[in-house]
């Protein structure tokens, strides 16, 4: 039994660098551990967000009339 070793190069989503995507890439898909940390940094002070099309709009002028 033999074990493919399937990698590639693909974009870092972090630096927009090259990253090996591949088991042995322990960040995969990022190319390091500091664009890894950058990332989980980014969604642990919800710089991504999901828009959400059923949340009550905050009309400010709509509650002064």
């Amino acid at each position: 039994m033999t074990q493919a070793t399937d990698s590639r190069i693909v974009r870092c989503p972090a630096c927009g660098g090259d990253s090996v995507y591949a088991p042995g890439n322990r960040w995969r898909p990022f190319c390091s551990e500091r664009c890894k940390q950058g990332d989980l940094g980014a969604w642990a002070s919800e710089q991504y967000t999901l828009p959400d099309k059923d949340a009550p709009k905050d009309d400010w002028n709509a509650e002064l009339r």
